[in-house]
């Protein structure tokens, strides 16, 4: 007889536990094909009847930290949260000692099965209510949706936001210039200018003159004036022909004096710039150290005499230079796309530049990047207070920087990238092609909401401070059959605000390039000085109107500056230079003919063919021509083309 082929299958501990609960459950179910029909023979009711422990949320309710299975992945979806809540009284994953299995049990799918197949769950529906560990997948609301309003931060600030009590005490646009540009910056200044000038002198055995204040309140007079007045050569500003002929330069100062200052003009100590550059190529190195001296007054003067309104802004602002200098940067997108990058703070309704640094470049030091520390390092929070609404472009904004800030009760607002860190990844409901102008979408997350808005191209924002949408509207020109016609398409709280807030620092921006100071220079550092000079005028104006209350525009403020300055300084005995030569008062006296080769006694009988040249007039040749046009010319009986020439030049 043949020996049986059949093999002997074994189960593991965890399939025959659950074969045996599968039987014994078919062996109890077996009369009746769902728990529904049972009850309906008993005469029951499927809601009202069923017991307390049937129906209990510890049917459902999950285990102990140390009996805990797995959390499903949110690709298993509900189905499984259901399956295994089911069985977690009697699968070896609700013991502590047994391993989690992942797949459902025999005994749970049957009653998945019956349920669906009676058109009820039974006991299995108290599991499939219960709320999810994990959150489903985020998805673009619509402006119907509801959102929540968040929360107005107190504005508290730490002191009464506008001029500070001290600065309204001066009265006149040089008391108010003198709040940046006090006595002791001007000693200062004029210490360090006159140890660079003898220096530099010693080195080329010329003998240096020492300036006194009063020769740099001359300096700056003229330097201002030559912001609203422009020449194009700084020697223009002294000449005495009809066509310059300035009066006010050599009046206030003379132009030796003038380009003398201008070339060892110094802002810090030369031993202190000998000292940073015996350290440079170390950590040590400071690579502002020319500038450093003046730049940190100016910082410190700018945030003591002034506290910024509510809404604030940060953005870049270039100083425009093409020095060969590592310091220079270049971004494209800026009208001044070559020169120095600052970051600055500034409010947003008057254009007060508040705080600002010079870009040194990359560095290790940036922690959490370039923005976030900008920023941070801007926001003087000891100084400023709280509930301030900060406005910052795409390249300041991120959900970090955001957060962090929510966090010392400063609001934000900016537009973000998508593809920007922290952003939703979530493409459902989002918009598609053919979008509509003023279609909007948006996703609260916690504390930050994110908003896009189809205007003529997508616009993405990021705000901690404003609703998704608050019924606001926008007007744009449409063309409808032909003709342009005005829309009221809608538009987010957090857009229409951006636009109205964002500008604080382009505001600054424009009122400096108005009349800038700044002129071409050799030296890098001089470059700074001039925009020193045009933030604290900028920023003399700004506290002149606030205090004063009065009507006189930057142009006229920067006149009457001038007007001061000069009376401050030495007095001036320069004449404006004779090295051209006036014009007669007669132009046409001055014109006479000449022969255009003068010959020796030997050569005079033969004059008449010599140095020959082509007419202006008449194009033949003829050896006159006028002494004063230089232009060769016929002066003969037959052909008089000198004065015919002359008559059409109206000469």
């Amino acid at each position: 007889m043949a020996k049986s082929t059949k093999k002997t299958k074994y189960y593991t501990h965890e399939e025959a536990l659950a074969l045996i609960l599968a039987s014994s459950e078919d062996s109890e179910d077996s009369q009746y094909d769902s728990e529904i029909e049972e009850m309906f023979k008993q005469q029951l009711d499927d809601v009202l009847d069923r017991s307390m422990s049937e129906d209990s949320d510890a049917d459902w309710e999950p285990q102990s930290q140390t009996g805990r299975p797995p959390a499903p992945t949110p690709t298993e979806g509900g189905r499984e949260r259901s399956h295994s809540a089911a069985t977690s009284a009697t699968s070896p994953a609700a013991s502590p000692t047994a391993t989690p299995t992942t797949g459902r049990s025999r005994a749970a799918r049957r009653v998945r099965g019956r349920g669906r197949r009676g058109g009820s769950r039974g006991p299995s529906r108290g599991p499939s209510r219960a709320p999810s560990a994990v959150t489903g997948e985020q998805q673009w609301r619509d402006v119907g949706d509801d959102d929540v309003e968040p929360a107005l931060l107190d504005f508290v600030p730490m002191r009464e936001p506008g001029p500070q009590q001290r600065t309204r005490v001066a009265t006149s646009p040089l008391e108010f210039f003198k709040l940046f540009f006090t006595d002791a910056v001007l000693d200062t200044l004029t210490v360090n200018t006159n140890a660079y000038g003898a220096k530099r002198h010693d080195e080329k055995q010329v003998v240096w003159h020492n300036i006194c204040r009063a020769d740099i309140y001359s300096y700056l007079a003229m330097v201002i004036y030559m912001g609203m007045v422009k020449c194009s050569s700084l020697l223009d500003y002294w000449r005495g022909s009809r066509l310059y002929s300035l009066i006010f330069p050599p009046s206030v100062i003379s132009r030796n004096k003038f380009l003398r200052i201008s070339r060892a003009l110094h802002m810090s100590d030369i031993t202190a710039d000998e000292e940073n550059v015996a350290k440079r190529g170390t950590p040590a190195y400071d690579r502002l150290c020319k500038i450093k001296p003046l730049y940190s007054h100016i910082v410190e003067a700018c945030k003591a005499h002034f506290q910024p309104g509510r809404h604030i802004s940060i953005d870049e602002r270039m100083v425009a230079s093409k020095a060969r200098i590592s310091l220079k940067q270049y971004i494209k997108s800026k009208p001044t796309k070559w020169g120095y990058k600052l970051f600055v703070l500034a409010d947003s309704g008057t254009g007060y530049t508040w705080n600002f640094f010079v870009y040194e470049g990359k560095s290790p030091g940036y922690g959490k990047g370039l923005s976030y520390d900008s920023v941070m390092s801007l926001m003087d929070f000891d100084l400023l207070g709280t509930g301030y609404q900060l406005y910052v472009d795409n390249f300041y904004t991120s959900s970090h920087l955001f957060l962090d800030l929510f966090k010392k009760k400063i609001g934000a607002c900016g537009t973000i990238p998508a593809n920007r860190v922290g952003f939703p990844k979530t493409t459902i409901n989002d918009f598609t092609r053919g979008t509509p102008r003023g279609a909007i979408k948006w996703i609260r997350d916690s504390e930050l909401l994110f908003v896009k808005w189809m205007d003529t191209r997508e616009v993405v924002m990021c705000s901690t401070i404003h609703k998704a949408f608050t019924g606001d509207t926008a007007q744009r020109r449409v063309k409808t059959a032909g003709a342009w016609e005005v829309v009221h398409v809608p538009i987010p709280a957090a857009v229409k605000d951006y636009n109205q807030h964002m500008g604080g620092v382009d505001l600054s921006d424009a009122l400096i390039g108005y009349y800038s100071s700044s002129h071409k220079t050799m030296k890098w550092y001089r470059t700074f000085f001039f925009h020193f000079l045009d933030i604290a005028i900028v920023n003399a104006h700004i506290l002149y109107q606030q205090c004063q209350r009065g009507s006189m525009n930057q142009k006229e403020f920067r006149q009457a500056l001038i007007e001061e300055l000069a009376e401050l300084g030495t007095p001036s005995t320069s004449r404006s230079s004779t090295s051209q030569v006036a014009a007669p008062p007669n132009p046409a006296a001055s014109h006479k003919p000449h022969y255009l080769d003068e010959q020796d006694e030997a050569k005079r009988d033969s004059a008449g063919r010599a140095g020959r040249r082509l007419c202006k007039l008449c194009h033949r040749k003829t050896p006159v021509g006028c002494s004063t046009c230089g232009v060769p010319l016929c002066f003969v009986a037959t052909r008089d083309c000198y004065n015919e020439w002359h008559t059409q030049q109206g000469m």
